[in-house]
């Protein structure tokens, strides 16, 4: 049988994406994805043109480390794609490409943190999507910044702290308004 390979990094896609700020890697149970080339990620998903060009045949981490990057396949990435979260997948690379792997992955670790507090203490069961998309999309210090005034809101009003629902409503209230400001798009609009 032929060896897959695997990662350093399967929180971080071979093309620039969040994996480890996807709704699929926090799933719970068999359909939980393991991240761009992760454990058992061969026999859970297809490889695609990105891993098979990077992973594959190159032996890199992730695209930016290519001396072609950008090559033909990033050509119009992030524009016409309904994800998303594949708007930043070219800001990432860059970072990558100016900075190193290890940087964009120490930056990427605070954004999974504030993601799990989110999910820990904000969930009301059909947030995590758009809480994934918000730590995608929006600045470290904004994230931190609505967690805090949601908290604050919360010590405020004196609302009850097992109500997730309103926790989830202010949080997302307060992440919704840092993207208006910001001309960031959290949810896909419907047509």
């Amino acid at each position: 049988m032929e060896k897959h390979p695997i990662k350093t990094h399967p929180t971080l896609g071979c093309c620039g994406l969040d994996c480890g700020l996807c709704p699929r890697y926090y799933t719970v149970g068999n359909s939980r994805c393991p991240g761009c080339c992760g454990p058992d990620f061969w026999q859970k998903h297809p490889s695609c043109s990105f891993i098979t060009c990077c992973v594959k045949k190159r032996n890199l981490e992730v695209c930016a480390e290519c001396s072609e990057f950008p090559c033909s396949k990033f050509k119009d990435a992030g524009k016409y794609d309904s994800f998303l979260t594949y708007k930043r997948v070219i800001q990432n690379l860059d970072f990558i490409k100016e900075h190193g792997v290890e940087e964009f992955i120490e930056q990427q670790k605070k954004r999974i943190e504030l993601l799990l507090i989110m999910l820990k203490h904000f969930d009301d069961g059909r947030s995590k999507s758009f809480y994934c998309i918000a730590t995608t999309l929006l600045s470290i210090k904004d994230l931190k910044g609505a967690l805090d005034n949601a908290e604050q809101k919360i010590k405020e009003d004196k609302s009850e702290s097992d109500d997730t629902k309103t926790r989830a409503k202010l949080l997302k209230g307060f992440l919704n308004d840092i993207a208006a400001r910001e001309g960031i798009e959290l949810t896909l609009r419907k047509k």
